[in-house]
């Protein structure tokens, strides 16, 4: 299933920075960024489990935002593009 990720993370405190960063660095191990705060990740359900609650552990609740889109399969026909990145098919393979 695809789960599109956006976060903003409160950085104005301490500590906003670093989970920041790890938020960046946790949905970097499961997806791809598309914009700065975005990222797509192709994952089958005990993944998507296993982002969420890691996500969860990072984040402070009362200071930054966590959402999480769940497009299921399907998701090719739900996605249109317009801009200057191109589209990634998410079952190609990738290297980083």
């Amino acid at each position: 299933m695809l789960i599109l990720i956006t976060y903003d993370v409160n950085v104005s405190e301490s500590g906003g920075g670093t989970r920041l960063r790890k938020v960046a660095k946790t949905c970097e191990n499961y997806g791809i960024r598309v914009q700065n705060s975005v990222f797509e990740c192709n994952v089958d359900a005990s993944q998507s489990e296993l982002l969420k609650a890691s996500l969860l552990e990072i984040i402070d609740e009362k200071k930054d935002s966590l959402r999480l889109y769940y497009l299921g399969n399907n998701y090719k026909k739900r996605i249109e593009h317009y801009g200057t990145k191109e589209k990634i098919d998410m079952k190609d393979t990738i290297i980083i």
